[in-house]
């Protein structure tokens, strides 16, 4: 049907009305969700900028009692790192005031606080100092300085302790700007992020003699202290946590300038590092791939044998990376398997550039392979002794409480059934008693009986044998002895 000027008009198709429903509902859809996340995740409205500053602040210095809890901390986690502990370690951290120093630099790099800045890293100075002394006092003087795998689990950084520095403190931070802090996740950090572990191997490796180890576990500190610093600058900066203003326009444009200057210090490096350690981390997953798909699957004839636990995967992207891999007993892979494995690591594209090493018999290398599996041994062998006398102390204290459970006497109830069935008893009573024959100690049950004074002896004879046979057989002990009381 035309219109008045000759114009069709066009009824909108059942299917083009649906579509352009659907599509409202898309939008209504995606309208909901975007305003539940918002709500959820949200964070700005509940923070109080004033109490977060306040507490950071007075978490900053060191000196009295918070000295002496640092001191106390690092000796009690120099011990369990010592005895390979992780709960001694964990207990350490939790009463460890490492963390004041690090947000208050983090947070006055944000609000261009240039007091605080210097408050926090003179305190975050006095800090290392005091914590590295206090490690290298301990484990100097200390007579057992095993390297435990806690203490060489924090000699180098990986992917994973950035990561977890990182988002431990953006949950820190996050926590202490909310109105009302959340304690449980400030302990929660302070055991994430693991910032005293790593002084106390800088301690251990400068008392041993071992400067890499205490230069690699400084290396994990720092980069624990640059990133989580780095999460505490920008949630303030994304809370808008008010700046400092300073009445002379100069000196404020100059802090501003300051401040920016150290970010960016604070930020290349810490990119740098991530960097680099991404890079590692991706080596080293490709590595163990590679592994897996060629040497791990290697069928031996004779008496030879692959080890992973002695496989060193090294990576260096200046001096070159390397693959050492061992192969233990007197059968040999022949160099043609050898070259293969080779083309086959030129296939993966992190491992082209590194070297395939492969140690197995022969005079040249048996005193490698023998130091080898030696330091796998000890580094084994404190935790298996622990474990085994762990194991021994469990069954004898099973067997002793399985043995008093045995001996257990209901004496309620077996007074109650002795004075129904022996209308005789006047008084029962009970007790254990301990005797010798100089050989051996024995615990006998013994049960005294008082008789009333009407009956003659020949009964309470009689009554008491059967009164000693039915208890023997009631609590199954022959050892019972029954005892006739008198006045």
């Amino acid at each position: 049907m035309e219109g008045k000027f000759g114009q069709q008009n066009v009824t909108p198709t059942p299917n083009e009305n649906s579509g352009e429903e659907m599509k409202k509902d898309f939008k209504g859809f995606l309208g909901s969700t975007k305003k539940f996340l918002m709500e959820v995740l949200e964070i700005k409205s509940n923070t109080d900028p004033v109490a977060a500053k306040e507490s950071i602040i007075a978490d900053i210095p060191f000196k009295g009692h918070t000295s002496w809890i640092l001191i106390c901390s690092i000796f009690i986690a120099s011990v369990g790192l010592n005895a390979n502990s992780t709960a001694v370690v964990i207990g350490a951290m939790l009463i460890s005031p490492l963390m004041g120093p690090i947000l208050g630099m983090g947070m006055s790099l944000a609000i261009n606080d240039i007091d605080t800045l210097r408050r926090s890293l003179k305190n975050f100075a006095v800090m290392v100092v005091l914590s590295v002394v206090t490690a290298f006092l301990f484990f100097y003087f200390f007579p057992l300085r095993d390297e435990s795998s806690e203490l060489l689990a924090r000699t180098k950084p990986d992917i994973r302790d950035v990561l977890i520095a990182f988002f431990g403190g953006l949950a820190l931070v996050i926590a202490r700007a909310k109105k009302g802090t959340i304690a449980s996740v400030i302990f929660g950090v302070a055991i994430a992020t693991a910032l005293m572990p790593p002084l106390c191997t800088v301690g251990f490796g400068l008392a041993i003699g071992k400067p890499l180890y205490a230069a690699g576990a400084m290396y994990l500190f720092i980069i624990n202290t640059i990133f989580i610093g780095l999460a505490t600058f920008l949630v303030i900066k994304y809370l808008r946590f008010p700046m400092v203003r300073y009445a002379n326009s100069r000196k404020r444009r100059f802090i501003a300038r300051v401040a920016s200057l150290v970010g960016l210090a604070v930020m290349v490096p810490a990119g740098f590092t991530f960097y680099n350690v991404f890079l590692e981390s991706l080596f080293r997953k490709q590595a163990q791939q590679f592994l897996s798909d060629t040497v791990e699957i290697y069928e031996f004839k004779g008496n030879g044998r692959y080890e992973n636990d002695l496989t060193d995967i090294h990576f260096d992207k200046n001096e070159g990376s390397y693959l050492e891999v061992a192969i233990l007993g007197t059968e040999e892979v022949p160099e043609n398997i050898i070259n293969t494995w080779r083309n086959k690591k030129n296939g993966y594209s992190r491992l082209r550039d590194a070297e395939l090493r492969v140690l197995q018999g022969g005079k040249d290398d048996s005193e490698e392979k023998f130091n080898y599996v030696s330091e796998l041994y000890e580094s084994k062998k404190a935790e298996l002794l622990t474990k085994d006398e762990r194991i021994r102390v469990l069954e004898e204290e099973l067997a002793s409480l399985s043995e008093a459970a045995a001996m257990q006497i209901p004496f309620q109830d077996i007074s109650a059934e002795a004075r129904a069935n022996y209308e005789n008893i006047d008084a029962m009573g009970f007790s254990y008693r301990i005797q010798t024959d100089f050989n051996k100690l024995d615990t006998i049950p013994l049960f005294e009986v008082k008789w009333k004074q009407n009956i003659g002896q020949g009964q309470i004879d009689n009554d008491q044998k059967r009164l000693s046979d039915w208890l023997k057989l009631r609590l199954q002990n022959n050892k019972i002895q029954v005892k006739q009381v008198k006045d």
